[in-house]
């Protein structure tokens, strides 16, 4: 025990609190039960050491970061290890990389029905356990989601500035306020393409190669978090690995899945539940046609799930257009539906409003004054035109 209380105190001592996520302060705290979800690389790690560095002492106990790729923990469960540290008066276990355990679900469920006076915080993967929609843990845990740095943190973190989130309607309906209230304090379109290129995954922050780094993070989300999750055989992971990379090949191309069966040597069945595993490791992004409610669903569109990916996947450049689209529906899915149409660039936001996404200089093919136009290259609003790197301040 002592060791893990060690390199806790280590792990705190070299976290930064310069800049915490807005995800620590939307969190109900008070539940002894805490899930956070998130992809690789979007710093779950970091949120558990800096909840824990500014809340409780290193010298107290009452809070321990533990790892369970630690050797450890292979030879004795969290349950035992869990009921010790309440004995030495711990009260608060930040528990990493759990997921990977066998019965991991059950004994957190066991924690929480014995061991009433701890509160277990844990981190996870965004890829779900098959059958567990209505488990005992799904049940008895509060669970989170923390992505990836949004173009507003990116630039926060760079400039150490404090912008603050603002929502859609300001953009769509007060387009030129909500914009002054930025540009009173920076020039967004500076930071624009370096964020595109990689800013949304903290680890940029790193003293390594950013590309390398994100490619050893993807095949992770593939051999680990989906294979293992997911209880796929191992041999398919090359399977998994061309779809992804066919799918981003593919651009702005509806997918043909029956295609896409030949190229990796499957079924139509297996291309679509490896689709939905793959935008639940939060590699891709489906997009379905507006008003679509026939049967199963298949994609209309498939972009990457950010930009960074993007860029790391291709060997060559991507088009403007399609950098810019990933950027527009990665900013604006988490708290808004999108859909798309038959018209190139056109997207429908719940259910109701039009926004294209096209360059500064492209013209008005859509004679609808309801259609706002999300226009990329452009620094301000003008015309009646949005600026894109607006949607990146939605969250």
């Amino acid at each position: 025990m002592e060791s893990f209380f060690q390199r806790h105190a280590y792990l705190l001592e070299h976290t930064d609190l310069t800049m915490t996520r807005p995800l620590m302060n939307e969190i109900d705290w008070k539940y002894r039960l805490i899930g956070i979800k998130g992809p690789r690389g979007v710093g779950k790690t970091t949120f558990l050491l800096q909840y824990a560095k500014k809340n409780y002492s290193y010298s107290a106990g009452r809070c321990l970061y533990i790892n369970m790729n630690s050797f450890y923990f292979h030879g004795r469960g969290l349950v035992d290890f869990a009921q010790e540290f309440v004995k030495r008066g711990g009260r608060v276990l930040l528990v990493d990389q759990l997921f990977k355990q066998n019965g991991w679900r059950e004994e957190l469920c066991e924690c929480y029905r014995t061991l009433p006076l701890l509160q277990i915080i844990f981190a996870t993967t965004t890829v779900e356990e098959p059958n567990t929609d209505n488990d005992e843990l799904s049940k008895l845990a509060h669970f989170y989601v923390l992505h990836g740095f949004s173009f507003r943190e990116y630039i926060n973190m760079q400039a150490s500035f404090d912008i603050p989130r603002i929502t859609l309607d300001d953009i769509l309906d007060n387009t030129e306020e909500t914009q002054k209230s930025i540009l009173m304090k920076v020039r967004p379109w500076i930071f624009l393409q370096s964020y595109l290129h990689h800013g949304y995954y903290p680890f940029y922050m790193e003293k390594r190669n950013f590309t390398e780094s994100l490619l050893k993070a993807i095949n992770a989300m593939i051999e680990m978090d989906v294979l293992f999750t997911k209880q796929i055989d191992v041999k398919y992971v090359s399977r998994l690995k061309k779809l992804l990379y066919l799918l981003v090949l593919g651009g702005s191309d509806t997918p043909n899945v029956s295609n896409l069966a030949k190229e990796i040597n499957t079924s139509r069945a297996t291309v679509m539940n490896y689709m939905n595993n793959l935008e639940e490791a939060r590699l891709i992004h489906q997009i379905y046609r507006d008003g679509n409610t026939d049967g199963p669903k298949k994609p209309a569109r498939v972009l990457t799930h950010n930009t960074n990916l993007l860029y790391a996947i291709l060997s060559g450049a991507p088009s403007d257009q399609e950098v810019m689209e990933t950027f527009f529906t990665n900013s604006i899915w988490r708290h808004h539906k999108v859909e798309t149409t038959r018209k190139e660039g056109l997207f429908i936001v719940d259910g109701e409003k039009q926004i294209c996404v096209c360059d500064k200089n492209a013209k008005r093919r859509i004679k609808d004054p309801n259609v706002y136009y999300a226009r990329y290259n452009a620094e301000v609003a003008h015309d009646g035109n949005i600026p894109i790197w607006l949607f990146g301040f939605l969250y």
